[in-house]
């Protein structure tokens, strides 16, 4: 039988100011667990924290007693008992058990220390369970709610966009292919085109989706399928772009430093890092990081894509992400809108993590010129029936805009100063691994 939930309180309870003395039931899993004697202590977890539990033999009785000694770690109990002062115990309190009820005494708990990470991998469904990751996904849940705050106090809409798609977005070489009832299918490797058919009835629009890249890239900042935010800004230009981009990464990294120092802390960010940053963040031309990476004797040239040992040699010891602007057209995708002063430049932007992350927003003015698009869509080999539907948002009503798109993940792997992404998601998907 389900014990009634009204009455159960939560771990949390147990740590309230008035809580000494009062008897209190909990139920959750066992953390850790040890004996001594007559005297057993485990932790109990729930979702509010966690509390040491202090359970003697002749308060439960033998039988009792031998049968909770035997539960497993992740074994689930239920427990009555008194809330004490120890200052010996996490948190200064424990609780004295009365008596013991056990749900699932559980088998014992394969998941330990010193395993490889491809065990570990096979076994994510269990390890997620660990109090690093249950921090991890505390900040992550809070992360997306600070961003939707901004997102709603600045008026832009949130709209859903298709993950199944005709064609490839980004580049078919990239994207996931499937038989769509005998044609051509796709996952979607971005909502944007689909937010530009949005912008002119709504303005302002966003989606929180996942989005696909077939990319055999074995990186720590690579990963095939992840959270993508994306937003479209009509009447935008870059310079308004980028401001709107600062405002948001620093209004939703304070919110989360603010609700969740305690996690931030636990995973070796200090929440007053996050509280520091600040608009604006610093600016530089492609041309001027080019310059930049040949003066530190990387063999590049203009013209030369910034991969991950360019980014990280432009960004290790910045304490701010950086922007660098003025890309060549020929390294960006084919609807960003050409500069008026050099055609071939885009009017493109990558926002840098510092501290060697990377890029963690690719934004640009979005091209409105009709010829100009079907001339960049010749040149990247793409077949102009398939996005006769995305030239008809040029042929009626077409405005200046632009947006951009935000790796979830990659933000979260800089903040929390993960080694390598997959960290950041409960299940990872990469090149080799698409299970559990």
């Amino acid at each position: 039988m389900i014990p009634d939930a009204g009455e159960f309180s939560p771990v949390e309870a147990a740590f309230a100011a008035d809580a000494i003395g009062r008897t209190l039931r909990l139920r959750g899993w066992v953390l850790r667990s040890r004996s001594s004697g007559g005297i057993l202590f485990f932790r109990l977890r729930d979702r509010t924290g966690s509390i040491q539990v202090t359970a003697r033999k002749e308060a439960l009785g033998a039988e009792q007693f031998s049968a909770v000694e035997h539960v497993q770690i992740e074994g689930a109990l239920t427990v009555t008992g008194v809330v004490q002062a120890d200052a010996r115990a996490p948190g200064g309190r424990e609780l004295k058990a009365a008596s013991v009820g056990i749900i699932d005494a559980g088998q014992p708990f394969p998941i330990f220390s010193d395993q490889t990470e491809e065990f570990r991998l096979d076994k994510r469904h269990l390890v997620i369970r660990s109090q690093e990751h249950v921090a991890i996904f505390r900040v992550r849940a809070e992360l997306l709610r600070a961003l939707r705050n901004f997102l709603d106090k600045a008026d832009v809409l949130e709209v859903t966009a298709p993950i199944m798609t005709a064609t490839a977005a980004e580049g078919g070489s990239e994207a996931f292919a499937f038989d769509y009832f005998g044609r051509p299918g796709y996952l979607a490797q971005t909502a944007q085109l689909y937010l530009e058919a949005l912008l002119a009835p709504h303005e302002r629009v966003y989606a929180l989706s996942t989005s696909f890249r077939a990319e055999k890239s074995r990186t720590p900042r690579h990963l095939t399928e992840y959270t993508h935010l994306e937003i479209e800004l009509a009447w935008s230009g870059m310079t308004e772009l980028m401001d709107f981009i600062e405002r948001m990464l620093v209004s939703a990294l304070h919110q989360l430093a603010q609700r969740r120092p305690q996690e931030l802390t636990q995973l070796g960010r200090p929440p007053e890092e996050l509280l520091a940053l600040s608009v604006p963040f610093p600016r530089l031309t492609y041309r001027e990081a080019i310059d930049r990476l040949a003066a530190q004797g990387l063999p590049v040239q203009f013209g030369s894509d910034l991969g991950i040992a360019e980014e990280r040699a432009l960004t290790l010891e910045e304490k701010s992400p950086i922007f660098v602007t003025a890309f060549p057209a020929r390294l960006k995708a084919f609807y960003m809108l050409r500069s008026p002063t050099d055609p071939d430049i885009v009017e493109a932007a990558d926002l840098l993590g510092p501290e060697g992350y990377g890029e963690i927003i690719g934004a640009s003015a979005r091209e409105t010129d009709i010829d100009r698009l079907l001339h960049r869509l010749e040149e990247v080999g793409a077949r102009r029936e398939d996005y006769e539907w995305y030239l008809d948002l040029r042929r009626h009503g077409s405005v200046p805009h632009a947006g951009f798109g935000m790796g979830v993940e990659r933000v979260l792997r800089w903040v929390l100063r993960r080694e390598h992404i997959r960290d950041t998601t409960p299940f990872p998907r990469t090149p080799s691994r698409h299970t559990p």
